[in-house]
């Protein structure tokens, strides 16, 4: 039997994983007092969301498992990462493969046409006429909204739960193009 990794992660002042580092197991609300700046990070285990500004605000980014060598591997808009937190719905071994379910709707309050997947969504225009996604309820799993097709752009969690409005998971505006679920690789 394997030995099981302890959820961590590591953050790198410089991109390819040199310099200056900080290793992380679990929440962390500011890590200016550890790094300067994020240039690479590596995730050995768990699914981690890091975000540009202390105490768990500002752009947020949704990483799993494996290697991110510059800030634009992980679709940052520069070296700034002050805070994470650890999506601790998702543990090695925990979760049984493809519970995940979401459904989004034309309108807010879960209100007209509406869609449900159980799989990633790389382009949304593919399968939903809407550009805009108003609403959401995840029934099952952990889920991340792209504000662009191909998993790129601004990122927002949804864990389960109704979500009435798209402000509801940090979003300015309604726009999503394409939907991934958070697995534990």
């Amino acid at each position: 039997m394997g030995k099981v990794s302890t959820v961590t992660i590591f953050f790198y002042e410089d991109k390819n994983f040199q310099g200056h580092y900080y290793e992380c197991s679990s929440d962390c609300p500011e890590l200016s007092s550890h790094i300067s700046r994020c240039n690479s990070i590596r995730v050995e285990c768990g699914a981690w969301v890091i975000y540009e500004r202390p105490h768990y605000i500002g752009y947020q980014y949704v990483l799993m498992r494996g290697e991110y060598p510059s800030y634009q591997s992980w679709n940052g808009f520069n070296d700034t990462i002050r805070s994470c937190r650890l999506i601790r719905h998702v543990s090695p071994g925990k979760q049984p493969p493809n519970r995940h379910r979401i459904r989004i709707y034309e309108h807010p309050d879960l209100s007209g046409q509406m869609i449900e997947f159980s799989d990633d969504v790389p382009n949304l225009m593919d399968r939903w006429r809407f550009r805009d996604v108003h609403s959401a309820q995840v029934q099952e799993g952990i889920w991340v909204f792209y504000e662009q097709p191909n998993y790129r752009g601004r990122q927002y969690l949804l864990e389960k739960g109704e979500y009435r409005r798209h402000a509801e998971w940090g979003a300015l505006h309604p726009s999503v193009g394409s939907i991934r679920r958070v697995l534990d690789l």
